[in-house]
């Protein structure tokens, strides 16, 4: 009994430190203006995520995912009433559940990397329709901006942009794309001197 207190103690305070460190990272974003516009930042939180969901399992990647976008939220307010911070989640757990439930059947570099592009693939994937239907048209109807205004941004990177459809196609699916990647090759770098410390019993 004590013995299985103190693992889910243990658990708890390894969830804590990692979505500590998602959300310092989600602070540090910055914009890739040739890709996509400037309202669009890259950041690497989803590092921590995935370092977590290999580690402790997909449960406890959907429980630092979820505290990231709720922390996130205390510090930065919200101006959709929460709806972007609820599709940014869905986007996030996209990516890093799919990895953690295929790592988890096999715990090999082949089916982690196998994982992470599979779960990117699928996020790339979803962040279109939750961009085209629900973040772009919430984010517009808070600032008072028509839809038209954001595939203008879009047009000044890519002239033949003149559609939602298109921007999404052309700045959101790539911006995404060049994230997964990213994010992917540096978990792989870190997770095996970081996992020897989440794992261990003492």
């Amino acid at each position: 009994m004590f013995s299985m207190r103190k693992n889910k103690t243990k658990w708890m305070v390894k969830v804590a430190m990692l979505s500590a460190v998602a959300v310092v990272l989600m602070l540090l974003e910055f914009p890739l203006p040739f890709i996509a516009p400037p309202f669009y930042e890259l950041d690497f939180s989803e590092i921590p995520v995935l370092v977590g969901v290999f580690a402790l399992g997909p449960v406890a990647g959907v429980v630092i995912e979820a505290i990231k976008v709720l922390l996130n939220l205390l510090i930065n307010g919200t101006i959709t009433g929460g709806v972007g911070e609820a599709a940014n989640f869905l986007v996030g757990v996209s990516f890093i559940l799919p990895a953690g439930i295929i790592y988890k059947r096999n715990k090999t570099k082949k089916t982690a990397a196998f994982g992470m592009t599979v779960g990117g693939t699928l996020m790339v994937i979803i962040s279109c329709f939750v961009n085209s239907y629900i973040l772009i048209p919430v984010y517009g109807a808070a600032m008072g901006l028509e839809t038209s205004a954001f595939v203008k941004m879009a047009a000044a990177i890519y002239p033949s942009i003149d559609s939602l459809w298109k921007m999404v196609l052309l700045c959101v699916a790539p911006f995404n794309a060049i994230k997964v990647i990213l994010v992917s090759v540096l978990t792989t770098v870190l997770y095996k001197h970081i996992s020897p410390i989440l794992k261990a019993k003492a």
